[in-house]
């Protein structure tokens, strides 16, 4: 990836629905080459897809929590997965160092819809114990 590539990806992020003729305006590229561009880096796979960010708020999901996630045993993160992408409460999972097996990032309508679904995933068979803390206030989000 040179500098122009990281200016394409640099305005893509502020703004993916940016056109080839914007994006090749402020790179120093025509149209057809900044489209070259940005096909090339979806090719590569640095440009994984694009897609809408939606603020949470907007449907109505206002109540945030990070939740530790600790496991029976040794679980491969594949299977973690699996079970968490049936939780659309979940926004992101990853695995972690320290004691806890995953760390998740939640949202939800309210406290109950929160406890609902955290109820689902204490269900699942390999799940031993989840702690979660809520989230008062955003300082930072650099999504």
């Amino acid at each position: 990836m040179d500098v122009i590539d990281r200016q394409v990806v640099s305005r893509l992020l502020r703004d993916g629905r940016a056109t080839f003729a914007e994006i090749g305006a402020e790179v120093g590229l025509s149209a057809p080459a900044a489209k070259r561009r940005v096909d090339r880096l979806v090719a590569s796979g640095a440009i994984r897809g694009f897609t809408a960010v939606i603020d949470p708020s907007a449907l109505g999901w206002t109540t945030e929590a990070y939740v530790e996630l600790y496991c029976q045993g040794t679980v491969a993160p594949q299977e973690l997965r699996r079970s968490l992408e049936q939780v659309p409460e979940v926004v992101s999972a990853c695995t972690v160092t320290g004691s806890a097996d995953a760390l998740l990032h939640m949202l939800a309508t309210d406290i109950a819809h929160l406890e609902q679904a955290m109820e689902r995933i204490r269900q699942e068979p390999n799940v031993d114990h989840t702690e979660s803390v809520i989230v008062l206030s955003r300082l930072i989000d650099r999504r």
